[in-house]
């Protein structure tokens, strides 16, 4: 039973739930390649097996929005390893033979009403002490950038590229760098608060700063403030908040999961068994949870119908 009393919202108002990466059942699944098993190979195989996983992947890109269609789903969250060592001169050139079928992708995305953003890995750093990290951070998001423009997404937080605020007591610099980057990363860039160094509050202060939205996670903020309920005053207060950082307030995006053993546990769920009343407020709602498209369909059969409230 979920743990919410919120009034029901007009069709209008409801949110839209998104589904992140890949899927319980075996219709969205992507291929992958590590490095080391690349570097194996020599320059033609190498070639040739980025070619085949490009092209496979873009196969799995298209079931995705498929399966998000038939399940009525409008956001997906990509796999931020969809087209591996497109970072690089090699990769690059090769996702530019893609370049048709990328553009088919996004306009099938904008024709259905499909929301594409994407979380790059927790690896991309742009405050860390280390210059080389941040600039192999800002080179991983310019290839992802390159994916969006590619496929024809806006350069906005429309097609948002979400990372977290990095090392701690370092907002200065993050603001820095976010003021320096290209403008394909900085106008989709996004920063997410997180369970242990960056507050919501701190970085809505960085995201006004550095004139980009923030991705408010109610359970990142749930842990940081050692809050006891999702409907902690804070939760609805923060949420609102973070909606300020939005050039659009329809195209705020959120985060939710819940704690797989305790409600502070960092780990996430099958399923999303509380939902934070004043998330009926908000548009877009990713969520996290181990049971992806079961978590969503519980979340549409329950929370988002009347006899939830």
């Amino acid at each position: 039973m979920f743990q919410s009393s919120a009034p029901i919202e007009t069709a209008a108002d409801v949110p839209k739930l998104g589904l992140v990466c890949i899927t319980t059942s075996p219709e969205v699944r992507f291929k992958t390649m590590t490095r080391k098993r690349l570097l194996q190979l020599d320059e033609a195989a190498q070639t040739e097996a980025l070619r085949s996983l490009y092209g496979e992947n873009l196969k799995r890109l298209n079931q995705a929005l498929t399966f998000c269609q038939e399940h009525q789903i409008r956001l997906y969250r990509l796999i931020s390893n969809a087209f591996p060592f497109s970072d690089t001169p090699l990769g690059d050139r090769i996702l530019a033979e893609y370049s048709d079928a990328l553009r088919q992708v996004g306009d099938r995305a904008q024709a259905a009403g499909i929301r594409l953003v994407l979380h790059p890995d927790q690896f991309v750093v742009l405050n860390s002490d280390n210059p080389t990290v941040i600039a192999n951070s800002i080179t991983i998001l310019g290839a992802q950038a390159r994916w969006f423009d590619l496929m024809g997404l806006p350069q906005s937080p429309w097609a948002a590229m979400n990372i977290h605020g990095g090392k701690g007591d370092r907002a200065e610099r993050l603001i820095q760098v976010i003021g320096n980057l290209p403008t394909p990363i900085r106008s989709r860039l996004t920063l997410e608060n997180d369970e242990h160094t960056y507050s919501t509050a701190s970085l809505i202060d960085i995201c006004r700063a550095a004139h980009i939205p923030l991705v408010f996670d109610a359970h990142h903020h749930l842990i940081h403030e050692r809050l006891d309920s999702y409907d902690h005053p804070s939760v609805g207060q923060m949420l609102a908040a973070a909606r300020t950082t939005w050039p659009e307030s329809t195209w705020q995006l959120v985060h939710i999961s819940n704690g797989r053993e305790a409600l502070h546990d960092p780990r996430h769920s099958d399923l999303i068994a509380t939902m934070p009343t004043s998330y009926r407020q908000a548009p877009w709602i990713e969520v996290e949870a181990k049971q992806k498209e079961v978590a969503i369909a519980h979340l549409s059969q329950t929370w988002l119908q009347p006899e939830a409230s």
